[in-house]
């Protein structure tokens, strides 16, 4: 356990705000246990601690992360995964499995999604070695949020999509009644769309997609 991992933990603890703790529960469907430390506030708070103490670096940087995303309150999750993103130039190739660990535990879409499409899409991006492996293993997963993982880790690749892979997760999963997959499908085949418009409109044309997905995919594109 790092002492930056504890002192940091101490700082939240300090400022919760039970009310405001409720609130955010409560928009989380009673999910996870909050502090009541809101983005803003929270962003403040660890920015006057990063001024203090020296951010940490190589494998204290992953036990503080580890340790942080190990406590039951949802900030210190937030906080892990921001810590996390800093450390994606120094990973390693096997760096994915601890990402994988993270999709599948607390899992809900605010850690999800941001897992996916930027510690997952950048981890992909540096060792695309990986994709096939797990991806592949990902989108037949019984674990919803792999397979939702598996459709928005693209999401920031822009030109560097890989739209054959894009589209063949999509049509593996298009039938499914579940909302999260669905609305997934909807966001991929949207932010694809910014890059080449064309492709997504044949594509949806093409293809039979639920309502959902369909209108979550046009959704900017009103010439679609």
């Amino acid at each position: 356990m790092t002492i930056i991992a504890k002192a940091l933990e101490a700082l939240f603890r300090e400022h919760a705000d039970p009310e405001k703790a409720l609130s955010m529960e409560a928009y989380m469907r009673g999910q996870f246990v909050f502090l009541g430390i809101k983005t803003p506030e929270r962003t403040a708070l660890q920015r006057a601690f990063w001024k203090q103490y020296d951010k940490p670096k190589g494998e204290e940087l992953l036990e503080t992360a580890e340790y942080l995303w190990q406590l039951p309150e949802r900030e210190f999750h937030y906080a892990a995964m921001g810590l996390l993103e800093k450390y994606g130039k120094e990973s390693l190739p096997s760096h994915i499995d601890r990402l994988e660990r993270w999709i599948t535990t607390h899992s809900w879409w605010d850690t999800v999604d941001f897992v996916a499409s930027h510690l997952v899409g950048y981890q992909l991006s540096k060792y695309p070695e990986l994709i096939e492996a797990y991806t592949e293993r990902w989108i037949v997963s019984e674990n919803m949020w792999l397979r939702r993982t598996a459709l928005l880790f693209q999401l920031r690749y822009k030109h560097h999509t890989d739209t054959e892979r894009l589209f063949d997760y999509v049509r593996l999963t298009k039938d499914e009644s579940e909302f999260f997959i669905r609305k997934a499908i909807g966001w991929s085949l949207r932010e694809y769309a910014k890059t080449d418009a064309a492709c997504v409109q044949r594509f949806v044309k093409e293809t039979s997609l639920s309502p959902l997905s369909k209108k979550e995919a046009l959704k900017h594109f009103s010439g679609l």
